[in-house]
């Protein structure tokens, strides 16, 4: 009993850890670069409808996926535009976007609402992993493709980071923006395409929960898993191989609070994703004083030669 419990503990945080993994390591690398957005979720909606109404429409769920990160990468291009070229306040912003991703999805979406998506994302059933003794064939049996392309990915950025002349730049402008100005980087460039990155990314995170994990389209059905991700991206100390275990943690978290839903109160488990965009806030204010390792000028728009 106590065997069995463990291992599907395992296998629903894995699973659940997925929409979260892709959109905080997608608001990493914009939080690297210096730029916060508060639109995770508001990007994620966005995906999952686009998503799902391509792949029903073509029959395709890998076309929903790419349709999906396209839209991501769409709605990221006007808190880029909003808060890197006219310097507008990156929280206004983003939680801006948020609201209309939300409000927008669920007007487009009402003729899908309810409907199955006859050709959800395939399986893979990985031949190492699957025979791992005790939790192999429970836990890594039947997991979604973009589970391993998750890991895949978080491995990538971080040699990206922090093994490459790219990830230098990036990471100089979120710390010293005018120093990287100075050394002839691209500033707003690198921004940019950092935003974009992690609009794309939210994207497919809500790909991920209509073509995926529920192959249908519902109102809502991100259900705060954005706000999570920022929280995520804070608990991992802005690392992406971190992001990794921190993603799963949350996700077991969240298995594990509904499993016990019983014992615990429905209120509860619908405030835990506002309570952790609160602990965001108060962590970003903080984050000079406490030093969580936050890059130095996250939150500051750039305005090139002034000090």
């Amino acid at each position: 009993m106590v065997e069995s419990w463990v291992v599907a503990t395992l296998a629903r945080g894995l699973a659940f850890a997925v929409p979260l993994l892709f959109a905080a390591l997608g608001e990493l690398v914009a939080e690297r670069a210096g730029v916060i957005n508060l639109g995770v979720e508001g990007m994620m909606i966005l995906g999952a409808l686009s998503a799902f109404v391509v792949a029903d429409l073509s029959g395709n769920p890998w076309l929903g996926v790419l349709a999906a990160a396209g839209v991501g990468a769409a709605a990221a291009f006007f808190h880029a535009f909003f808060s890197i070229t006219l310097r507008a306040n990156q929280y206004v912003s983003g939680l801006a976007l948020t609201m209309v991703g939300l409000g927008l999805s669920g007007l487009l979406g009402k003729p899908f609402a309810g409907r199955p998506l006859a050709h959800p994302l395939p399986k893979w059933d990985v031949p190492l992993l699957k025979e791992i003794p005790w939790i192999g064939p429970g836990v890594f049996s039947g997991q979604s493709a973009l589970l391993y392309l998750g890991f895949l990915l978080a491995f990538l950025l971080w040699v990206f980071l922090y093994r490459t002349r790219g990830g230098i730049h990036l990471r100089s402008v979120g710390e010293n923006p005018a120093a990287a100005d100075a050394l002839g980087v691209n500033v707003y460039l690198v921004r940019y395409l950092a935003v974009l990155f992690g609009g794309a990314m939210a994207g497919v995170a809500g790909a991920y929960l209509s073509v995926a994990y529920r192959p249908s389209w519902t109102e809502g059905m991100t259900a705060g898993l954005g706000w999570i991700a920022l929280a995520i991206v804070i608990f991992a100390a802005w690392d992406p191989l971190r992001a990794v275990v921190t993603s799963f943690l949350f996700g077991a978290f969240y298995h594990l609070a509904y499993r016990f839903q019983a014992h615990l109160a429905p209120e509860f488990l619908k405030m835990t994703p506002y309570l952790f965009t609160i602990l965001f806030l108060v962590l970003s204010a903080l984050g000079k004083s406490v030093r969580l390792g936050a890059p130095e000028a996250l939150g500051r728009p750039y305005v090139r030669g002034e000090r």
